[in-house]
């Protein structure tokens, strides 16, 4: 998180420019042994909206993903939180789906160092890489802060994904940057994805940019909408199931 993206309590949306702009570059190597530290998967209760289990995530992952996603997505009069918006739900399922077995990645090596412009070149699942990179992270605040990071109060929480983000952060056996870049990837995508995914509760992303969502030929109201601004009820793959 640059300087330039550091959320500013006066402007709203330059609170959340930097999930619209910023991709993922994960291509570093790390030692696959930090992944056996992860706890085993188990259903977890949660708070509010938020499902009475979980189909992957522990309780620990929980508290975790749900501090980031309000981390980068703090509520306000554009949007709920992260985590209201359903970003742990979608988290979850992604990384329960065959994408978070890694079900289509070439996992027989040799797993090398590696520029980013080769991609990802690590031995784990993207399932095993956020277990991975929550204990690792957890740990590096410990020694920091004295606490997990969900424990941080929001000043910490955000200086501690500005290191991770830099690279600062002295995370044992792995790359935090190149966690975060992911953990970026995801928080957005589950933040703007179809509320159909589990993310995007009530459409709030779409509602806040003004995406109209799943229509997507206009043909017919061009010459209706000429010159001026278009504005739809957002809809979902849902509401037309």
């Amino acid at each position: 998180m640059t300087e330039k993206s550091k959320p500013d309590d006066r402007n709203p949306i330059a609170r959340r420019n930097f999930l619209l702009g910023a991709g993922t570059a994960v291509a570093t190597a790390v030692n696959p042994g930090v992944a056996a530290q992860a706890q085993q998967p188990a259903a977890v209760p949660a708070a509010g909206s938020e499902p009475a289990a979980y189909l992957t995530l522990t309780e620990t992952e929980v508290a975790f993903f749900t501090a980031a996603a309000d981390t980068m997505i703090p509520a306000d009069e554009l949007t709920p939180s992260g985590s209201d918006c359903g970003i742990v739900t979608f988290v979850d399922r992604q990384l329960a789906s065959a994408w978070g077995g890694g079900a289509k990645m070439y996992r027989n090596g040799p797993f090398r160092k590696a520029k980013p412009e080769y991609g990802y070149q690590l031995p784990l699942t993207p399932r095993q890489f956020f277990a991975a990179g929550v204990v690792a992270t957890n740990a590096w605040t410990r020694k920091v802060y004295g606490k997990d990071f969900d424990r941080l109060a929001a000043g910490e929480r955000e200086d501690a994904l500005k290191a991770l983000e830099q690279g600062k952060a002295a995370l044992e056996d792995f790359d935090g940057k190149a966690f975060f870049e992911a953990l970026l990837q995801l928080t957005m995508e589950g933040f703007f994805a179809d509320p159909i995914y589990g993310g995007n509760r009530n459409k709030a992303s779409w509602r806040m940019v003004g995406f109209p969502g799943l229509p997507a030929v206009y043909s017919k109201l061009i010459e209706e909408y000429r010159n001026k601004r278009y504005a739809a009820e957002p809809q979902s793959i849902a509401d037309f199931s």
